[in-house]
């Protein structure tokens, strides 16, 4: 089948996609930035087109000569997302009538009787929009999704972690049945081709165990060899109290946090299981919860997570590439550029610039990057705990704590976008260069676009301390990139630590 697969750089699209081709289909993707999938492992193999289902931009050219088209967008954290969804869920359906599409699959959530929260709601709004229109949908509802990497089970899994005693609300005693994330790309694999065009309804999809909110977290807690957590039932914490305390200790922010928790109140069943008629269960059975969250803390151990719920484009996240010209927009620039040589080769010095984040801190004044971060979670942003998915090499698209890779060159250039909180625009380059004289040469540029009068406040500001953030983090990459093999990660890790920096006190 000729497959379009919208949100293919989402947590769900970024592994059907490699699914879809395996099972003989051929994939075209519709994003909004394709430099966001050109470092995949898959992108060779799939046709990209630019554009944006909320502003009705490339759907046209995306659906043309498409069988079955895959929705899997959400303006999830965005302001108006109820407006957006329905917007975007209508350009869609429209376009798939037109080019004469012959199914539509969507993933959303479950819609409980009565009040439903605004996240809910909203998914089941766009289900039915597809339901109506003509091309037969397939709406798959799952609840909570278990996988490496998704935002529900990062929240249970921080949660769980870093909590021994909880303090929590009535909702975690409402049930939930959660699906893994492998029974989930094994139905949206199987809709494209084991729906006959008559069929057009919506399904519930949820793995054999059914279980409390409470009950994943010690379940969690049991198969990661943690203690029984403490649970402590207060009936005044709202979900909107909930969701802050909830973006305060897990890497997902309140802006994720508060539509998920806010979801939390319903409690989440299936009521039929009737895609069995279509996609038999396996002869195993589906998976259940314990197998799917040990599935999923290997993943995360052998960083093997394919795609994570963070490196999804969060609404308000600036995406203007980084301008070369200084007087770009006629506006000022700032700048602090540093350089250092260093006595190593090339390919030493890049393993350091691309373990960069996550673990690995940032080779610098470890409690200024802390500060920073906590700051950002003050001020609603995405703090540093969204780490990076593997903890050795990037692609272009991922996220690296509060920053996301807007363009990387193996070898030669990383260039960072940050996405933490501030009046204007930023960006940091680190390059593996060589000079006239064969000599290896670290060079290092931070850029500030401001944003306003506050932009500029902000830039004098910060730049009293940035001799001693970057221009300790310049000469601490120089300095690791020296120590090669296991001491250079020694080194790099080292700076994270007062025991090493005393060992190693020329390297900070």
């Amino acid at each position: 089948m000729r497959c379009l697969v919208t949100g293919a750089t989402g947590y769900v699209g970024g592994r059907l996609v490699p699914r879809l081709l395996a099972a003989g289909h051929d994939v075209r993707c519709l994003t909004r930035d394709p430099r966001r999938l050109r470092d995949v492992p898959w992108a060779a193999r799939v046709e990209i087109v630019e554009g944006d289902v909320s502003e009705d931009v490339g759907l046209a050219e995306a659906m043309r000569g498409i069988e079955v088209a895959y929705y899997l967008v959400h303006a999830l954290g965005q302001e108006s997302f109820e407006d957006v969804d329905r917007l975007s869920a209508l350009n869609f359906a429209i376009a798939c009538e037109a080019a004469g599409v012959e199914r539509i699959v969507y993933l959303g959530g479950p819609v409980p009787p009565g009040r439903a929260s605004a996240h809910l709601r909203s998914r089941g709004e766009v289900g039915d929009i597809f339901l109506r229109c003509a091309v037969p949908a397939t709406v798959l509802r799952a609840a909570v999704i278990i996988g490496s990497g998704s935002a529900s089970f990062e929240m249970l899994r921080y949660l769980t972690e870093r909590l021994p005693v909880m303090v929590t609300p009535a909702w975690v005693r409402n049930r939930i049945q959660p699906i893994a994330i492998r029974d989930v790309l094994r139905y949206l694999v199987a809709a494209a081709t084991v729906f006959p065009p008559p069929v057009n309804r919506a399904f519930d999809i949820g793995g054999p165990d059914v279980l409390t909110y409470a009950g994943l977290m010690q379940q969690y807690a049991a198969i990661a060899g943690l203690r029984r957590r403490i649970l402590i039932p207060v009936r005044v914490l709202t979900p909107s109290l909930s969701s802050r305390w909830v973006g305060l200790v897990t890497p997902v922010p309140n802006r994720i946090a508060h539509p998920l928790v806010g979801s939390l109140i319903h409690e989440a069943v299936c009521t039929e299981h009737d895609i069995a008629h279509y996609v038999p269960d396996p002869h195993d059975g589906l998976t259940g919860f314990d197998n799917a969250v040990r599935l999923a803390l290997r993943r995360i151990r052998d960083a093997g997570a394919e795609t994570s719920w963070a490196n999804a484009t969060l609404p308000g996240a600036p995406s203007d590439p980084l301008p070369s010209d200084p007087a770009w927009s006629g506006g000022s620039v700032y700048r602090d550029e540093r350089a250092h040589y260093v006595a190593a080769a090339p390919d030493d010095l890049w393993r350091v610039i691309e373990a960069v984040g996550g673990e690995n801190g940032w080779y610098s004044c470890a409690l200024a990057w802390s500060v920073r971060g906590w700051l950002d979670r003050l001020a609603g942003g995405v703090g540093l705990r969204r780490g990076r998915r593997d903890p050795e090499h990037l692609l272009a698209g991922e996220v690296v704590d509060f920053w996301r890779v807007e363009q990387i060159v193996p070898g030669e250039l990383l260039r960072l976008r940050a996405e933490m909180r501030m009046p204007g625009h930023a960006w940091l380059e680190m390059r593996a260069a060589v000079d006239e004289e064969g000599r290896t040469v670290y060079e290092q540029r931070l850029v500030f676009l401001p944003r306003g009068l506050a932009g500029h406040v902000y830039w004098l500001v910060a730049a009293p301390f940035h001799p001693l953030v970057f221009g300790r983090m310049a000469r601490n990459v120089a300095r690791a990139a020296e120590r090669p093999g296991r001491d250079m990660w020694a080194a790099l890790k080292g700076v994270r630590s007062g025991a090493a920096r005393r060992d190693m006190s020329d390297i900070s």
